[in-house]
């Protein structure tokens, strides 16, 4: 019920690493809402906190470096196209991010309890953040990743480079 094993493309490919990563986001903001109905039956069993632990080191360690990948590479990279609609939809996935963060702060604390075996009542955030963030993934995927095809090879390549860098990655040539 709470498996997350599975394997990721390459940091030469960067957009199937991205909507990989997007593949996370949908499932750990689903285990979530998961974990919020199995502790409401079985408290903060083993199964809960393993799940909880889960979602903590997907949203504390890969969340912030994909939102990095993207605010930092991939969308700067897509402004410089000059398409007004897309830098746009850019402007506002930003500020999404954002929100999404100050949704994470408030859930966090109920996964860290979770995690150490105590069973709290889940913030009313909890649904915001498990429903908004894989909307804002499905977003991303339709308004701006196809837009990726139209960035040169070795633009790409560099934003796999500065991907596998940002995680200590060794990439090779």
């Amino acid at each position: 019920m709470f498996s997350t094993a599975a394997s990721l493309p390459g940091f030469d490919s960067p957009i199937e690493l991205l909507l990989a990563c997007h593949e996370k986001v949908r499932r750990f903001a689903g285990l979530c809402s998961r974990l919020e109905q199995h502790a409401a039956r079985h408290g903060a069993d083993e199964e809960a906190r393993a799940a909880a632990a889960s979602v903590l080191r997907y949203f504390q360690l890969a969340a912030p470096l994909h939102h990095a990948d993207e605010e930092e590479d991939l969308f700067p990279a897509l402004r410089e196209l000059g398409d007004a609609s897309l830098t746009a939809s850019i402007d506002e996935l930003d500020a999404e991010h954002e929100y999404l963060g100050e949704l994470w702060c408030c859930v966090q604390p109920w996964l860290e309890a979770m995690s150490l075996g105590t069973r709290h009542p889940a913030p009313p955030e909890l649904e915001a953040f498990s429903t908004l963030y894989p909307e804002h993934a499905l977003r991303e995927e339709r308004e701006v990743y196809p837009a990726a095809v139209r960035l040169p090879h070795d633009r790409l390549a560099g934003i796999g480079q500065r991907m596998a860098q940002r995680r200590g990655a060794r990439q090779e040539s």
